[in-house]
């Protein structure tokens, strides 16, 4: 039963997309271990902090989204849609996250615990930005986009401009897939009245804007090589992730959406645990 109920509530917040950002976090308390070492206290709670997170903000999502989420022919199959967890159940979900959240913040230090608020209301925020702006993609990789930064306050207790590379990495790589992704709905969200660049620009040129956000993204990866003056080894995985990236625009065309969950889940995947190995390889091996 309570294996049933981890899976249902797993389903309900795409447990398996924590991947996405968790590496890029990840990466950010390696590079802050350069300067500042990192205790296994430290890392259990960054995670933690992490994990509270992102549960608090897809189950808030979900919460905000009920409406459609239950008529979207895409989304109509998700646990809170059908019944399977109840409205009820969901704050109560969404409330236990964000006390992980506020808690593990707390212990990671004083300055971590003050953030760690406002952080849940930008997370808590972007729900509702497809209500009134076709930059709703950006707003989602900004939110997200800030959990190096929080990785890296979490180890120094300080903020270093260059760690805001990855930053700007993970929030460009993030809005550019969050992009792609809602070129599966453009019609349900014209329906709906809902804001996305696809349903506003149309898909050939929400792919176009896609391209950039990733060459962007590619640029501050590549900047991060000098910032951090990292290895060789790193520019290596680097060549593999801008591969990955064409890959992924080559698999999603206009007339071929078909390919968006592999280019999704599969390629992003790929790209954000390269990115991880990159730095560990170029930290802790070379």
């Amino acid at each position: 039963m309570w294996l049933n109920q981890i899976r249902i509530y797993g389903h309900l917040i795409k447990f398996s997309h924590t991947i996405f950002a968790l590496p890029f976090a990840l990466a950010a308390v390696l590079l802050a271990h350069r300067q500042h070492p990192v205790s296994w206290f430290s890392l259990f709670w960054i995670i933690l902090a992490m994990a509270g997170a992102r549960s608090a903000a897809m189950g808030f999502n979900r919460l905000a989204d009920y409406q459609y989420d239950r008529i979207n022919p895409r989304t109509a199959g998700r646990p809170h849609a059908t019944g399977q967890i109840s409205k009820q159940a969901l704050i109560i979900f969404i409330t236990l996250s964000s006390a992980l959240l506020i808690i593990s913040a707390g212990m990671l230090g004083k300055l971590c615990l003050l953030l760690s608020v406002p952080l849940l209301l930008i997370l808590f925020f972007y729900s509702f930005t497809k209500r009134f702006t076709s930059c709703c993609h950006l707003f989602l990789g900004f939110a997200i986009g800030l959990a190096p930064l929080g990785a890296w306050i979490a180890v120094t207790g300080s903020i270093d401009v260059r760690i805001l590379l990855l930053t700007a990495a993970l929030m460009t790589y993030i809005a550019g897939f969050d992009i792609l992704y809602a070129c599966q709905d453009v019609d349900f969200d014209r329906e709906a009245r809902l804001f996305s660049i696809p349903a506003r620009w149309g898909i050939d040129s929400a792919l176009q804007v896609s391209s950039l956000l990733h060459a962007l993204a590619f640029l501050a990866l590549l900047a991060l090589y000098f910032a951090f003056d990292l290895g060789m080894v790193y520019l290596v995985f680097l060549a593999v992730i801008s591969f990955l990236l064409v890959l992924e625009h080559k698999l999603v065309q206009p007339h071929r959406l078909d390919k968006i969950n592999i280019a999704f889940f599969h390629v992003n995947s790929a790209i954000s645990v390269l990115l991880f190995l990159a730095v560990f390889t170029d930290t802790w091996i070379f």
